[in-house]
């Protein structure tokens, strides 16, 4: 699991960062091109998981 944060840059300059809030929960921010934030979103470690879970089986 995500500890101390991690940043993923994609190809078109964006970014999203997912970081510890607290000890169940985690913020999501991603920024622009132009490192605008376009949204923010608090998850609680299940809901963490199951977007995690779900992105591999996309990938599949």
């Amino acid at each position: 699991m995500i500890r101390g944060g991690t940043t993923i840059h994609t190809a078109d300059g964006s970014s999203v960062t997912i970081r510890p809030h607290g000890a169940w929960h985690f913020d999501l921010e991603t920024r622009n091109a132009s490192g605008e934030t376009v949204s923010t979103v608090v998850m609680d470690r299940d809901d963490v998981r199951r977007l995690m879970a779900e992105m591999d089986e996309v990938a599949a």
